[in-house]
């Protein structure tokens, strides 16, 4: 058993439905959607915790209602009466999404403006996941202060578990997203980097590279995903693991292919797995996930 806190934006999502001219309203956003799938993968003797910002509207009731329905706990999610929720919309060509987002004012910009907030969010937790999202929606003392009390939540044992997601579109520069990602990476334990996206703004020449460059930052533990190649593991002790995944029937719409890749994985981790079986499940669920409209397909996984 034990405590997952979830540190991130939940949005609102507007998808095509496959039906002309309408459009499905849902909520989402990487973070959320690995703690939805860390949520319905493990029993009820793991608490999920989220910890966000919303605004005091009825739609960001609306988003805290559906948070609670799912069992996801909202007791620290800060309510700011000045704000509301960020939006995206959901275009898709060929199962590839392209985004449109509505969310630079979004409460959740200011979910580290409260340190004493984040300590008594992380106090007793095991696990901690975020992201580079996460990090780049933030103004840069609160970034520095969430990287502080993650690592202060390191020290006293917890886990810290990073997923680059790199977007340059929230950043000012590539170059300060690179300082940012890794600060980020360097006080983690598991670091969960996409291939493509490492290649395209680090210079990575493979996935071997990647899993080096963050081990050298200082994660002690990596994994590269590679689309639907081989996944790269780098367990700190040396040896680099390939494992070979298996395809996925159909893809549909590739919206939260990563985040519930990584939910997969560490449920099947935290029950007690081998890192190849781990792998292997974050696989098959993020190959369910694809093979539906939407970021949160709630068939995609049973819980335990």
């Amino acid at each position: 058993m034990g405590r997952i806190v979830a540190i991130g934006e939940c949005m609102g999502e507007l998808s095509e439905t496959g039906t002309a001219g309408t459009l499905s309203m849902g909520f989402a956003g990487d973070t959320l959607n690995t703690a939805y799938y860390l949520r319905r993968s493990l029993g009820s003797d793991w608490q999920i915790d989220y910890v966000s910002a919303v605004g005091t509207d009825g739609l960001s009731d609306r988003m805290l209602d559906f948070l609670n329905a799912e069992g996801i706990g909202t007791t620290h999610i800060r309510r700011l009466a000045d704000k509301t929720i960020g939006l995206y919309y959901i275009t898709l060509k060929d199962g590839e999404r392209s985004f449109t987002y509505w969310r630079n004012d979004s409460a959740a910009r200011n979910l580290a403006g409260d340190p004493a907030a984040l300590a008594r969010a992380l106090d007793g937790a095991d696990l901690a996941y975020w992201s580079g999202i996460t990090l780049a929606i933030l103004p840069n003392q609160d970034r520095l202060a969430l990287i502080e009390a993650l690592s202060q939540f390191a020290g006293r044992g917890g886990k810290v578990v990073f997923d680059p997601n790199l977007r340059p579109r929230l950043w000012d520069s590539s170059e300060t997203m690179r300082h940012w990602i890794h600060r980020a990476a360097a006080i983690s334990d598991l670091c969960l980097p996409s291939f493509d996206d490492e290649a395209t703004w680090f210079g990575d020449i493979d996935p071997a590279a990647t899993a080096k460059r963050y081990r050298a930052e200082g994660a002690k533990r990596v994994i590269v995903k590679n689309g639907p190649a081989d996944v790269t593991y780098d367990a700190g002790d040396g040896a680099i693991e390939i494992v070979p995944i298996p395809p996925a029937e159909s893809i549909l719409d590739t919206t939260a292919a990563g985040d519930s890749f990584n939910a997969g994985y560490l449920a099947a981790e935290l029950q007690g797995a081998c890192s190849a079986d781990a792998i292997t499940a974050g696989a098959r669920l993020a190959a369910r996930v694809i093979g539906a409209r939407g970021a949160l397909v709630a068939n995609a996984a049973t819980r335990s």
